[in-house]
């Protein structure tokens, strides 16, 4: 199972470092492999919300997922999104501004000899607004969680209370709008404040439209069901399937924003980057994913799922709070890796002691 699901993951992990080597040499095969190691570090959390949502679609939009979904992670945000976000910046067509990427200055510079910035340069500036999109999405997502009624508690002594105060209407919109500001406030330089206003509204606007059309459509899919009622978990066909998918694609976007800023620290070269953060990276989040779905392990691990909001939550305050201060990236997956892991860890405990109690805990998914 585990060679099935990863094999392919680790096959195009040494073809990616031999054209890292063949294109570079021996500094660009160490540098893709740190940024292969640095995204899956990233990544634990995205894969298990992945996961979560991948569960509830049918098998056609799975595959779907894992193969078109799984090109537009590699080429769409680890290629074209940065030299997308150059086009916007600077103007440049898209052959000059790969050529700009492929050809830095001199030195590392931040700037050409004529006072034009540098790829990496153009890519560090247009971070408020890439945080702030990214970070108002993340943060959206997660106060939609921690307010949800659920049967399910990890951190019952402040998860019971906000399960409360969530049942107030629109309490999610009225906080993430809170935070945006204050951050665009206090927090995003001077001369910043639109911008960051600007780009978080939009990624509230993206969650709540397409997290909306997925719900939408997933009641109506409800309501068909016959009269002994619709199965715990009910696959996502057709136009519900199709939303979920688009909603998988735009949360996909908005975890990759930190691994794609922070992969600057290491390198700006565009293609280092693909094959790094693409290529190794992408592949063992859907292999990730795939593991998770397959073997049930978020039924099995029932706290997973909470450690991971709570790894989304604290990505997207790091998110906001980086408009204004540089934040290493070591912090940003430690952070992550530290939930999972805690949640993984009393999802165990949980476990034996429902064992030793003589509980039989039946799958979330069962019919």
């Amino acid at each position: 199972m585990i060679l099935r699901i990863f094999g392919l993951s680790f096959l195009v992990t040494i073809a990616a470092l031999v054209v890292a080597f063949i294109y570079g040499g021996p500094e660009a095969l160490l540098l893709t492999l740190i940024l292969g190691i640095l995204e899956i570090s990233l990544s634990f959390d995205n894969a298990v919300i992945n996961a979560t949502v991948l569960r509830k679609m049918s098998d056609f939009w799975q595959k779907i997922f894992l193969t078109i979904g799984i090109l537009i992670a590699v080429f769409g945000m680890r290629v074209m999104f940065p030299l997308a976000v150059v086009w916007l910046a600077s103007g440049l067509n898209p052959v000059d501004a790969l050529d700009l990427a492929l050809n830095p200055p001199a030195n590392d510079a931040a700037h050409f000899a004529n006072g034009d910035p540098s790829y990496e340069t153009i890519i560090t500036d247009a971070h408020p607004q890439i945080a702030a999109f990214g970070g108002m999405f993340l943060l959206m997502l997660f106060l939609g969680f921690i307010f949800e009624d659920k049967e399910i508690t990890w951190l019952s002594w402040i998860e019971r209370p906000l399960i409360r105060i969530g049942k107030l209407d629109m309490l999610n919109v009225v906080i993430a709008t809170g935070v945006l500001v204050i951050t665009a406030s206090y927090i995003a330089h001077e001369g910043e404040s639109s911008t960051v206003m600007i780009a978080g509204a939009l990624g509230m606007i993206t969650y709540i439209v397409v997290n909306g059309l997925g719900e939408m459509f997933n009641t109506d899919e409800d309501d068909d069901e016959t009269s002994s009622g619709p199965s715990d978990l009910v696959k996502a066909t057709g136009k519900a399937g199709f939303f979920l998918f688009l909603y998988l694609e735009v949360l996909d976007a908005s975890f990759s924003f930190d691994g794609v800023i922070g992969a600057f620290a290491i390198t700006a070269d565009p293609i280092i980057i693909a094959l790094g953060l693409g290529l190794i990276g992408a592949m063992f989040v859907r292999s990730l994913t795939v593991y998770l779905v397959r073997q049930g392990t978020l039924s099995e691990y029932v706290y997973l799922e909470h450690g991971a909001h709570w790894a989304i939550g604290a990505l997207a305050f790091i998110l906001m709070y980086s408009i204004g201060t540089p934040v290493p990236e070591v912090v940003t997956g430690l952070v992550g890796v530290v939930l999972i892991i805690a949640a993984l860890v009393t999802s165990i405990i949980r476990k034996r002691r429902e064992a030793d109690a003589g509980v039989i805990n039946e799958p979330l998914d069962a019919k």
